[in-house]
């Protein structure tokens, strides 16, 4: 299955959980898209996982099979595997752009990453998924730092979050360190995906 591109707030509005992580897509209408949205039965156990799992899917923007993919690596890592999981998705460089505040949303980091206009550790780097270590620094290229797109992100960004810093005078970011596990999607239960993989 392909990675989605269809209207991300639909999507948000169905899974009753916000994709962008800034609540717009369910401030107005709160309940699932369609003529039947406001009649949604009771979820079985099954459904109430995929849900989950979508939610974090959707999220990142990533399709299933890489999703799954990195859950499996996760495996190998020490600690717990959801939280690990969890981890290893933020640490995708299109994810990392976006909470640098280099992009609005994670699908114009991706754009940023496909286009080459992003560099880690002085290296041009255009895979979305490449995986940023702890330490690493990466940067956008001088023709990025003009693009409007970039402007409007870095002046509407309020906040960042601690693991990863920002120098606005050299356009440089640092995957500082691994996040905690209250610092990124604290509604998410991420053992219910674990049942979704391992039933």
């Amino acid at each position: 299955m392909a990675r989605y591109t269809g209207p991300s707030w639909k999507k948000a509005r169905r899974l009753k959980f916000s994709i962008s992580e800034t609540g717009k897509e369910l401030g107005k209408r709160p309940y699932a898209p369609g003529q039947h949205g406001q009649r949604r039965g009771k979820l079985s156990e099954y459904g109430v996982q995929l849900q989950e799992k979508q939610k974090v899917r959707f999220t990142y923007g990533v399709n299933e099979k890489q999703f799954k993919k990195i859950f499996q690596a996760a495996k190998k890592l020490q600690g717990k595997q959801g939280e690990n999981f969890l981890f290893l998705l933020e640490s995708r460089l299109d994810n990392l752009v976006y909470r640098a505040g280099l992009a609005s949303t994670r699908r114009q980091s991706r754009q940023l990453v496909n286009h080459g206009h992003v560099y880690v550790d002085g290296r041009r780097v255009d895979i979305p998924s490449y995986r940023v270590q702890p330490g690493q620094v990466f940067t956008l290229g001088e023709k990025a730092r003009k693009f409007d797109i970039v402007k409007d992100s870095l002046e509407a960004q309020v906040t960042r979050l601690e693991f990863v810093s920002f120098d606005e005078n050299k356009f440089e970011a640092t995957y500082v360190r691994l996040p905690e596990r209250q610092e990124i999607l604290t509604d998410i239960k991420e053992n219910l995906i674990v049942e979704y993989y391992n039933r």
